[in-house]
């Protein structure tokens, strides 16, 4: 294997050294041919909580627990889908072998797609790194690198699912246990018919799949997930979230994140309309339909996908997301700060209502919802920010954040693609820290860092191209030094590079005036851009605090694009960051 310098990075799964053959030289001469992964199962990590000692997960005698895995939806033979990836919870009892320890296996996969999707977890107190490799059906080969979090001792931020307890032989303890999601890249365009796992037996592999590409979809509107909060309760309620589009297209699907939850939720009914004003719709809701059903339970950390619904979306326009919420609901994954007003109903579910009568309450967060996205287009633009890309500060139901902006100019214009633009702002949020920790109900709805939520905000996006990352100022507002940022942003340039994406960032804008915003502050932010503007390791850069700088005062913004506060630009500042963008950079 050789390793390939890619843009400064190492990147061993793209840039791997190919092995030409047929698809037949896949299985060398003596070796097993490639065996589905159940079929290879020799661990066990789940036990009946009565039965704690029929499973061994870490060598230990510590286990999952089934009563615990039911409660978050992980049963037995369950399908679920994270960051875009569907995989299989094994189908096996508590006390059954249902996972495998990577020691060099050949397993037997099939299909074509962005990356490999693993349900992993390790057992040796730290994480756990090795690398396999790919086969695809033309004879050639790519390694790839993976590595799994500790189950016990993993960051909760970049878990799929948490568990309360750990199985012992000696009782039940109340511990988190973890389980995640690691993809990791292929060979775009060629059929992948087997995985070699890597050798490292305290790497567990519980499910393995190939996500699929999106090609026939752009997004169109996104939210990240910010937080886990109390909400409600609700029960027996429905929802009708404003969204506004950046594309439009013919076809229309929706995405439903349950991120950070611990159970599942489940969605009775869901449409989607055209706003004409308020809570009133265009016209009489369309239904929307989840694998054929009307509605559909999604699993503690998983996600769910409506079925594509031909229903013309208007590029730039409103449109009214309603879904019932028939069981309790008292705490929910939510994009907290939304800028714009939504409703909550009366009892009952009045998702088909074409009269907003029953819609007696506002909202002001996203909850649940976290995609748009519409049939044809080229591909998405995603901009990974903080609060000044969230739209702080912006005039409420006006749609005037900076992205906003710029998806109108993209479809004014016919020099580069009309990409979807998809808005993953996050007031509060920074490079590498985390807000909200990840796990349980917090007030805290600042996000985990941008590092813990690349692989779910930027690459799991619907036909994601180009992603452009604006953040850094509340990390060095809160402690952090210009070196630990920018040692954050190069490896988002790096994993961003290591899927094919087109990397881009903004230099950091100048904050004096407000509280935290003290001299020591502006020098690291300096050093930030300076490195930023010299860099090569982004393909290009987006100069915002050229922009919004006041030259008499370069440590503060202009007077004129100042919303009061010093620190979020206002409506016409965030015009100015918009109509500065080169839309070529976009494109490459």
């Amino acid at each position: 294997m050789r390793r390939c310098l890619v843009r400064g990075a190492v990147v061993l799964a793209l840039c791997a050294a190919l092995v030409p053959g047929d698809a037949a030289s896949a299985v060398p001469e003596g070796e097993a041919a490639p065996a589905p992964l159940e079929r290879l199962f020799d661990n066990t990590a789940v036990s009946d909580d009565a039965r704690p000692s029929e499973a061994d997960f870490d060598g230990s005698g510590a286990s999952l627990s089934a009563r615990d895995l039911t409660a978050a939806g992980w049963t037995p033979g369950r399908a679920l889908t994270v960051q875009a990836a569907r995989l299989t919870w094994p189908r096996r009892a508590a006390g059954e072998p249902d996972n495998v320890r990577a020691g060099g296996q050949d397993v037997r996969v099939d299909g074509s797609g962005d990356a490999l999707a693993f349900l992993v977890a390790g057992t040796a107190g730290t994480p756990v790194t090795g690398t396999g490799t790919v086969a695809y059906a033309d004879g050639t080969r790519s390694p790839y690198l993976l590595t799994a979090p500790d189950w016990r001792r993993g960051p909760l931020a970049s878990k799929a699912v948490a568990l309360p307890h750990i199985n012992t032989p000696v009782g039940q303890l109340a511990e988190k246990a973890r389980l995640y999601v690691v993809t990791v890249p292929i060979l775009p365009g060629r059929r992948v018919v087997s995985v070699r796992l890597p050798d490292a037996t305290d790497l567990h592999v519980f499910a393995l799949s190939v996500r699929g590409a999106t090609p026939g979809w752009t997004g169109s509107w996104a939210a990240a997930t910010s937080g886990y909060p109390a909400v409600g309760p609700w029960s027996d309620r429905t929802l009708r979230l404003v969204v506004h589009t950046s594309a439009g297209g013919p076809r229309v699907r929706l995405r439903f994140d349950n991120t950070f939850a611990a159970a599942p939720v489940r969605i009775g009914s869901a449409t989607v309309a055209v706003q004409a004003q308020g809570a009133a719709p265009r016209d009489v809701p369309v239904p929307l339909s989840f694998q054929g059903a009307a509605g559909v339970e999604i699993p503690a950390g998983a996600q769910a996908f409506s079925d594509p619904l031909d229903f013309a979306v208007p590029a730039d326009a409103n449109l009214l997301v309603s879904f019932h919420l028939p069981d309790s609901v008292s705490a929910a994954p939510v994009h907290r700060l939304a800028a714009q007003r939504s409703y909550l109903s009366e009892p009952g579910d009045h998702a088909a209502d074409g009269s907003p009568a029953a819609y007696t309450s506002v909202v002001t967060s996203w909850p649940l919802l976290t995609g748009v996205d519409v049939g044809g287009g080229p591909g998405s633009v995603v901009l990974l920010g903080d609060s000044i890309t969230d739209g702080d500060r912006s005039t409420v139901d006006a749609n005037r954040r900076w992205p906003n902006v710029l998806a109108t100019r993209l479809l004014a214009q016919n020099v580069v693609p009309h990409y979807g633009v998809l808005n993953q702002g996050i007031s509060a949020n920074r490079v590498v820290g985390d807000r909200y920790p990840g796990d349980g109900v917090s007030a805290d709805t600042g996000g985990v860092s941008a590092l813990h939520r690349f692989d779910r905000d930027v690459l799991a996006q619907t036909s994601a191209r180009t992603a452009v990352v604006f953040e850094g100022v509340n990390d060095m507002r809160w402690g952090a030094t210009a070196e630990q940022v920018i040692a954050g942003l190069r490896e988002l340039a790096a994993r961003g590079h290591a899927r094919g994406l087109r990397m881009l960032a903004a230099t950091i804008l100048p904050c004096a005036g407000e509280a935290r915003c003290t001299a020591a502050v502006d020098g690291e932010r300096g050093t930030v851009n300076a490195w930023l503007r010299s860099t090569g390791e982004f393909d290009g850069l987006l100069d915002f605090d050229a922009v919004l700088s006041d030259p008499a005062h370069p440590a503060r913004l202009l007077p004129a694009y100042d919303s009061g506060d010093h620190l979020h630009p206002g409506d016409a500042g965030l015009a100015a960051l918009a109509r500065s963008v080169d839309l070529r950079l976009l494109a490459g």
